[in-house]
């Protein structure tokens, strides 16, 4: 296991053994083209490891001037649904990659019945009637070779007979199947005679109620990929022992210039969960918000937390292409998504936590343009303008009767400056029948604006501020890392893992004081809050109730917390 962290600084390029693989098959004159597919089941959405192999097979037709097509595998009825599809497109479109086509492996449900009758006519393929806890024990084990079903040498046209009834919905479910005949001896366990097509009685989403039997994925698979016109299949790399029998489906059914199969390590995150199985609980059990909560790995859920996907599509940029496996650093992840906002947000003022402050010295009624940049990295943006005035909201944290040492912020002892404006001093404090500071009284130096003074003397502390006059009130979420364990996933069973969740991965703050120019900010919008992090305005926001959420902080900070 290798933990990423070196990339953080590591700016040189992985390099790709996939492109080094195709420039030698174009060399060689293998293929003529480049043709690869993103094909993943619609069955859940996608996640962060989606988002690698989407890169690659895009990523890698671009580079070729060659073809990537979208193609749901949809061989399995039971579990995949129109709004997974739904969610897929979006999620490839969002990370900026246009497939060439869209296609469904039911589109190829007549070819691959045909593939299946050609190897019963070959003698390659036979109907097994054993249980599936009777195959699953002739199957052998990784030490002991397996043992030939007594169904095994059944006559091709008893075979023909009996798949034609599984077709024609006469043979109940897990009855009957259809198994290729390999090599039962084989020390790779997936050429064992695999099960090719099963019997399921469901309605597909496309096909309707046209089938009763279903192909296998990996008879469905190299297929489809032949048929399409696939030159490269790029998989992840728990494939790679399944590529003999992708090669061996190929070559038995003659299929002229079959795909190369090329597998890469998958990307495992620590702190996420990508299972579908288990994500689907944590949204049934109500333990996230839906597969889009900005907590997720999904990229649905990355979106709506504000991650951009230039950002995200640099993070597998920076990760590479390689076969080791290895676990990636999070913090990866949220520094480039931080590199970009920098670069990238515009800035605004915004109190998560208010304290009301009175300049006592500054006139009633009195109201001041205070020009701040919109982005210091682009100057071309220009500056806006926010309004200063007698009463304002500063962070309680920025507030201490008592200070500790080296506390730079507002103190009875120290002077600080307020962002843009002006150098303050306390004078006096209100507090409640608790004893809680409810207002903070001060005065300010009116030759102090912008920082300058006649007698050049400088502050330590700068806060930033809301003018209480001149804001609105927003609904801020916390967001931070779902999970408090690097390895999630490592637990027992589906739901120990849920004991495992950050108690601090969500916090509500509903009485936030922000600009009240970012009142008209549209979902999606993201800004930096200065000193507090990058924002993004939520879809669940309201005419009278604006929503951000945290995308990520200034800096990391969830390391110090455990």
């Amino acid at each position: 296991m290798i933990i990423m962290e070196e990339l953080l600084t590591n700016d040189v390029k992985p390099s790709n053994f996939i492109h080094d693989f195709i420039d030698e098959d174009l060399k060689e004159g293998v293929y003529k083209k480049v043709q690869t597919r993103f094909p993943p089941e619609p069955n859940g959405y996608l996640h962060i490891g989606h988002a690698k192999a989407i890169c690659i097979d895009f990523g890698t037709a671009e580079k070729y001037g060659g073809k990537c097509n979208l193609r749901l595998d949809d061989t399995n009825p039971t579990k995949e649904d129109v709004e997974y599809v739904d969610a897929i497109k979006e999620d490839i479109e969002w990370l900026g990659f246009k497939w060439d086509n869209i296609y469904y492996a039911s589109d190829y449900f007549d070819f691959i019945y045909e593939c299946a009758l050609k190897l019963i006519d070959k003698g390659l393929a036979y109907i097994d009637e054993s249980t599936p806890d009777e195959i699953r024990e002739m199957r052998g084990t990784l030490t002991e070779a397996g043992i030939e079903s007594p169904y095994r040498n059944r006559p091709i046209n008893e075979t023909k007979k009996l798949f034609a009834e599984m077709t024609e919905g006469k043979i109940e479910e897990g009855k009957m199947v259809l198994r290729a005949k390999i090599d039962m001896a084989s020390s790779n366990i997936n050429m064992r005679d695999p099960i090719i097509y099963r019997v399921l009685k469901a309605t597909h989403h496309r096909t309707g109620d046209k089938w009763c039997v279903y192909p296998m994925y990996d008879f469905a698979h190299p297929l489809s990929d032949a048929r399409e016109g696939v030159t490269h299949s790029l998989c992840s790399l728990e494939f790679e022992n399944h590529r003999p029998l992708y090669d061996w489906f190929l070559k038995v059914l003659e299929i002229e210039t079959p795909p190369r199969q090329i597998e890469f390590a998958r990307m495992n995150v620590n702190y996420t969960l990508t299972s579908k199985r288990k994500c689907l609980k944590l949204v049934n059990d109500g333990l996230v918000s839906g597969w889009d909560d900005p907590r997720m790995a999904t990229i649905c859920g990355m979106r709506r937390r504000g991650y951009p996907s230039k950002a995200v599509r640099a993070f597998v940029d920076k990760i590479g292409v390689s076969k080791a496996y290895s676990i990636i650093d999070y913090a990866l992840l949220e520094s480039c998504v931080r590199d970009y906002l920098n670069e990238n947000a515009d800035r605004a003022m915004a109190v998560l936590r208010p304290l009301k402050v009175v300049i006592d010295n500054y006139p009633e009624g009195k109201t001041e343009d205070i020009e701040v940049d919109i982005n210091p990295n682009k100057p071309e943006k220009g500056k806006k303008t926010v309004k200063f005035s007698r009463e304002i909201f500063i962070e309680q944290d920025d507030f201490s009767l008592n200070p500790p040492g080296k506390y730079f912020r507002l103190c009875p002892e120290k002077e600080v400056r307020l962002k843009g404006a002006y150098y303050i001093k306390y004078s006096s404090c209100e507090t409640d029948e608790n004893g809680n500071i409810t207002v903070v009284h001060c005065t300010y130096d009116p030759e102090s604006r912008g920082g300058e003074t006649p007698d050049k003397r400088k502050v330590k502390g700068t806060l930033h501020w809301v003018s209480a006059d001149f804001c609105a009130t927003a609904t801020i979420r916390l967001y931070d890392r779902l999970f408090s364990v690097e390895n999630p996933s490592d637990e027992d069973g589906v739901s120990s893992f849920a004991d495992n969740l950050n108690p601090e991965s969500l916090t509500v703050l509903d009485n936030c004081k922000i600009d009240a120019d970012l009142l008209s900010a549209k979902v999606g919008d993201t800004f930096q809050f200065m000193r507090q992090g990058y924002f993004c305005v939520d879809k669940d926001s309201e005419e009278n109730n604006i929503i951000f959420n945290r995308t990520v902080g200034l800096k990391d900070s969830f390391s110090k917390k455990l």
